[in-house]
């Protein structure tokens, strides 16, 4: 979709709310000191940001975030990157921590409790409606479309649904909709996912976003807590049931993506294993990347640090030279005699002399040492390469020290360069 004058009414009367409690264990190590929407992405980003992003972008400036796993460094990036909202004007980023508060033994229980356990804090802002949203999507998408599409179907629930290859989807939950867009029937992970009226071979797989009216909801959930059989969640309880015995509506995501002209189709990425965080971030490098992060119309907010700018230094005989190559560079870098190709850097990275990068994906404050070779490689925070260590040169090396894929990219943590270094002595 290309960006139209503004229209901004029902955003205006909608609250965002932000499920950021994930632990996103199919990323392994890189959080297991952060929970999945607080992993870095694109250089300077978190991934919770995309989803506060479009709200804002939306209109949508009434937000609440849900944390639960391992949520520090997410609260802190919140407080320091998303604290300028005016609350006299009704504007707020609020952070909602599973804090017992409904009970000294309970924590949020599913998706749908955590919504439950602050129904008292939403009432005090009495929105009309309330866009649920997972917080650890890349994408970008103007909630306000679905939420005229809501009103104007007068559905109980509007699900965000993205049209995939039908083989594709056996890991979603999909849904098999009528001509008019209603949904049929929700099927969790099926074997035989179901088509579209218009495409057989193309299946709707939900999104995890939703809309509903506030006081719909509301009751919803204060029924769904009384029932001992629930495991209190969205996808699991509330969404097959609304299917089954009230009116769903699917809103294709088509249908509100944001996209600046350079992108080919729609983009939605789940970063959620070591592979697919990887090659969404090198595919941020190419000439035209599939995602536009310099949409001027469309900016993806975040905690912006005050960094120097990125520095390249040395060009001298036998190959000290800094440079980066189809790279994407952030500031506080400092490439120092070292070669950069394909790879994204996050803030304070210093590459040393000699060292060769390829395929990197370098967290905030890596170090890379002399005469270092690195090939499709994460790096996480704070690592210090040592000088001389190679990495995406002998498969059966790699699996020995590093967290490698089947697809051969290796996940690189300080824990794993101590281990290393203490085998070496």
């Amino acid at each position: 979709m290309q960006l139209d004058a503004p229209r901004r009414r029902l955003a205006q009367h909608s609250m965002a709310y932000v499920l950021a409690g994930g632990r996103g264990s199919r990323l392994k190590e890189l959080t297991d000191n952060r929970a999945k929407p607080a992993v870095y992405f694109g250089g300077k980003s978190r991934i919770v940001d995309f989803a506060l992003s479009n709200a804002v972008n939306s209109g949508i400036r009434r937000i609440g975030v849900a944390t639960q796993y391992k949520a520090h460094s997410l609260i802190r990036h919140i407080q320091r990157g998303w604290s300028g909202f005016v609350s006299g004007r009704n504007e707020f980023v609020d952070i909602l921590p599973a804090s017992q508060r409904v009970s000294e033994e309970k924590w949020y229980a599913g998706t749908a409790d955590a919504v439950t356990q602050n129904i008292d804090i939403i009432d005090s802002y009495a929105p009309l409606y309330l866009v649920i949203l997972a917080g650890d999507h890349i994408y970008k998408m103007d909630y306000e479309i679905m939420l005229e599409q809501h009103v104007s179907t007068e559905a109980d629930v509007t699900i965000g649904c993205l049209e995939v290859p039908r083989m594709e989807a056996v890991g979603f939950g999909v849904m098999k909709v009528d001509d008019a867009g209603r949904i049929l029937d929700f099927v969790e992970k099926p074997a035989d996912p179901p088509g579209t009226p218009e495409n057989p071979e193309v299946s709707l797989a939900s999104m995890g976003i939703y809309v509903f009216s506030w006081p719909f909801l509301r009751d919803l959930l204060l029924k769904d807590a009384e029932d001992a059989n629930s495991s209190h969640d969205f996808g699991k309880d509330l969404i097959p049931a609304l299917v089954a015995g009230g009116k769903a509506v699917a809103h294709r995501f088509a249908e509100s993506c944001i996209m600046s002209g350079s992108e080919k189709e729609p983009y939605w990425r789940d970063v959620g294993t070591v592979d697919a965080f990887w090659r969404a971030n090198i595919d941020l490098t190419s000439i035209e990347p599939e995602l536009d992060l310099y949409h001027r119309d469309w900016p993806i907010w975040t905690h912006t640090e005050i960094t120097p700018p990125a520095k390249f230094v040395h060009d001298e005989p036998g190959g000290r030279r800094g440079e980066a190559i189809s790279s994407l560079v952030s500031g506080g870098c400092i490439i120092s005699g070292g070669q950069v190709r394909n790879s994204l850097l996050f803030t304070r990275c210093h590459v040393h002399s000699w060292a060769r990068m390829e395929g990197v994906v370098a967290l905030p404050d890596v170090t890379v040492g002399r005469y270092a070779r690195l090939r499709d490689v994460v790096i996480d925070r704070g690592v210090q390469i040592p000088e001389g260590l190679v990495v995406g040169e002998d498969a059966e090396e790699d699996a020995r020290w590093w967290r490698r894929t089947d697809s051969g990219v290796c996940l690189v943590t300080q824990g794993m360069v101590d281990r290393w270094t203490r085998g070496r002595s």
